[in-house]
C-alpha cells in the first residue's frame, strides 16, 4: 500500500519510515509533485494536521495523513505548542526555538513538559486521528548531536538524557511521533491485514 506523508520534513519522513518498515511505502509531497507549504493556520495540532492532510486529498487526491507536533511547557502554559517551529519568529531555526525556550524558562522551577503528535490519516475521504504523547522536562542546557528541533533539551521522563543524546532507534522506541505511528499502523493493519 502507499500513502502520502503531507511533510517536507526529511527528519519525519525518515524517523516515520523507520517504524513502518516494509509494511507500507511512504511518498513524500516531492514525490506527488507537491512543492507548496501547507497550510498552517489552525489554533490546534489537530487542526493543522487535519488541514494538511485535507490539502493533499483534496488536490492530489491520494491517500495520505499528516502531522502537526508541538512541545507544549508546563509553567509556559502550554507554549511554544502550535508555534514550536516558528516560536522564534520569522526566520526561526531549531537552535533560536531552544534559546529562545530557556531564555523563557530561565529561574523557572517547573520545567515539566510534552511532546504531543497528532496525525490525520485520510483514507478514501474517511479521516481518522491519532495522538502520541511522551512526558519529559526541559534541561538547563541543550545535549546531544541527534534528532533535531527541541530534541536536545527535551529529557523524557524516567532517562537522563535528552532525545538528542539518543540513536533514532532509542527515539523510536519512546518517542511522541513513534507512539502516533504505531496507533497509524494498528488501524491500518486492522483494516487491512497488510
Amino acid at each position: 500500500m502507499q500513502l502520502v506523508f503531507a511533510t517536507n520534513n526529511k527528519n519525519k519522513i525518515k524517523e516515520v519510515q523507520s517504524v513502518l518498515g516494509d509494511t507500507i511505502e511512504l511518498l513524500s509531497l516531492k514525490d506527488i509533485g507537491c512543492d507548496v507549504d501547507l497550510p498552517e493556520n489552525e489554533s490546534t495540532l489537530e487542526g493543522n494536521s487535519l488541514s494538511k492532510a485535507q490539502y493533499v486529498f483534496e488536490n492530489y487526491r491520494a491517500n495520505c495523513f499528516a502531522d502537526d507536533t508541538g512541545l507544549e511547557v508546563t509553567a509556559l502554559n502550554g507554549a511554544p505548542g502550535v508555534y514550536s517551529a516558528r516560536y522564534s519568529g520569522e526566520g526561526a531555526t531549531d537552535s533560536k526555538n531552544v534559546a529562545l525556550l530557556l531564555e523563557n524558562l530561565k529561574g523557572i522551577q517547573d520545567r515539566t513538559a510534552r511532546f504531543r503528535t497528532i496525525f490525520t490519516l485520510i483514507l478514501d475521504g474517511k479521516i481518522q486521528q491519532f495522538e502520541g504523547i511522551i512526558n519529559g522536562t526541559i534541561a538547563e542546557a541543550p545535549s546531544g548531536n541527534q534528532g533535531f528541533g527541541y530534541d536536545p533539551v527535551f529529557i523524557p521522563t524516567d532517562w537522563n538524557r535528552s532525545f538528542a543524546d539518543c540513536s533514532k532507534e532509542e527515539k523510536n522506541t519512546i518517542s511522541h511521533r513513534a507512539i502516533a505511528t504505531k496507533k497509524l499502523i494498528n488501524f491500518l493493519l486492522d483494516k487491512f491485514s497488510v
